[in-house]
């Protein structure tokens, strides 16, 4: 993931005496700041050149982190300093905002950032506040996360979604406002036909069809071809969509995406599933590459969901439906046919080792095209859930800490049966009671990355204005 470019801008005190006094102590504050940062490789850290002690200087200093393109800016408070500096110097520095104070009983830097804090509100300037020692992980773990949070946040303005095909199986949740999403997220919206993916798949070269076919059979655990649904040929077809996707993705500047499929491609052409599964992936037939958000049913709700995660944490994404609650074994069944990325068989960033848990079967007679289906059983491991979610025309964000879990194959090959037997599963366990979960979350698409990302989520819903669900 692209480091992330972040500013510092140290205040001081306007008694030009006590700003030559403390001006060592600032600074050194200001070092271990970065420090810290840089150190973790996440962050690109463009610092101030000296504390600011009038307001030319917060305007000066603040300029050059403009001029820089940092993504948040830490205002950092290590001594009494005069809240009109801070106020002068986010007129220019780009935020989201942290007001940072180191904790020391001689050093008056809490009283400065609260001071500055106070002005920050009656100004109406969003800002997080945080203290402590930067060298404690505690304090850094904050740190990081808001960063964190803040550039996904920044990121987002700018970017363009892909809609192809339009709302799928009437549903209301998958269809989202463009000009709410301008408004609020900076994100513009580009129809595009689904015909388009079909004219040019036809474009991509044989030999990178052939390729990518020999690759999926040599490291593909199976491929249950059946002479019918799922055929050599059907399968090259599918490959050759995410070729034609990947080519228009590309022509297009699309920063992510969402494919309707439903009664259109999966009629007259091929699933999707391979192509989503693999856009989202982080490699492909030619090597590593970037995930791309697709969302299958062309949900653009969901996709926002699934690129805040990718910007907070530069993996892979789940997309899926909230399918089956099984009593007995407690555990969701969150499965769907499409976008579930091989990457989830395993955890891996090596493809042979998630492909390898993979079964490419025959499509359900839900969709008569046919093709393959992508399906494993998800990984073990601790995963943020999540949702964006809107009522009354106001965004909300339901974070659900979980796990995935797994069984022995048999058991799960078994439990899938009852399901959809060609689609993939992710069985999860989570930390409130079914009544509960089925009664607060908000619709039928569920999304998640693994690892806790909760405080992230919680950070970046806070900066986009939106109210937090959290089932846990």
């Amino acid at each position: 993931m692209k480091k992330i470019k972040v500013g510092i801008l140290t205040m001081s005190d306007g008694r030009d005496y006590l700003h030559q006094e403390y001006e060592q102590i600032n600074m050194e504050y200001q070092e271990d700041i970065k420090e810290a940062l840089e150190g973790t490789g996440l962050f690109e850290v463009v610092a101030g050149n000296q504390p600011i002690n009038s307001n030319e200087a917060a305007k000066r200093e603040a300029k050059k982190l403009e001029e820089a393109g940092v993504e948040a800016t830490i205002f950092n408070y290590t001594i009494w300093c005069y809240p009109q500096y801070t106020a002068v110097a986010q007129n220019f520095a780009p935020g989201p905002y942290l007001l940072f104070c180191n904790l020391h009983p001689s050093e008056c830097g809490m009283v400065g950032m609260m001071a500055a804090a106070g002005t920050l509100e009656q100004l109406d300037v969003k800002f997080k506040k945080l203290w402590g020692s930067v060298k404690e992980p505690e304090v850094l773990d904050k740190m990081t996360a808001f960063l964190k949070a803040a550039a996904a946040v920044k990121r987002l303005r700018g970017m363009t979604f892909g809609n192809f095909g339009g709302r799928p199986l009437g549903m209301y949740t998958a269809v989202a406002n463009l000009e709410q999403w301008q408004k609020e997220f900076g994100i513009d919206v580009e129809n595009v036909e689904q015909d388009d993916i079909i004219r040019a798949g036809e474009k991509a070269a044989d030999e990178k069809v052939e390729h990518a076919f020999a690759w999926l059979s040599e490291l593909t655990g199976k491929i249950e071809y059946d002479g019918e649904g799922l055929t050599p040929e059907k399968l090259k077809q599918q490959i050759r969509s995410y070729y034609g996707l990947r080519d228009i993705i590309s022509k297009r500047g699309l920063d992510f995406i969402g494919i309707k499929a439903h009664g259109d491609l999966t009629d007259r052409y091929v699933t999707m599933d391979l192509a989503e599964a693999l856009l989202n992936d982080p490699y492909d037939f030619d090597g590593p590459k970037e995930p791309i958000v697709a969302a299958t049913e062309s949900d653009m709700d969901g996709a926002l969901t699934m690129q805040i995660f990718k910007l907070l944490t530069g993996m892979p994404v789940l997309f899926a439906d909230v399918r089956h609650y099984d009593k007995e074994n407690d555990v969701w069944f969150f499965s769907n046919s499409g976008t579930h990325a091989t990457y989830f068989a395993g955890a891996s960033m090596d493809p042979g080792e998630n492909l390898k848990n993979v079964t490419l079967y025959p499509e359900t007679h839900y969709y008569p095209a046919g093709g393959a289906s992508v399906h494993h059983f998800a990984k073990e491991g601790e995963v943020t859930l999540a949702r964006l979610a809107r009522k009354n025309g106001k965004y909300s964000m339901t974070i659900v800490p979980a796990r995935i879990v797994q069984f022995d194959k048999e058991k799960m090959a078994e439990m899938g049966n009852t399901t959809t037997p060609a689609w993939p599963v992710a069985f999860t366990r989570i930390q409130v009671p079914a009544d509960e979960f089925i009664e607060k979350f908000p619709c039928n698409h569920i999304h998640g990355v693994y690892g806790n990302y909760v405080e992230e989520l919680k950070l970046a819903a806070e900066l986009l204005n939106m109210d937090i669900q959290i089932l846990q």
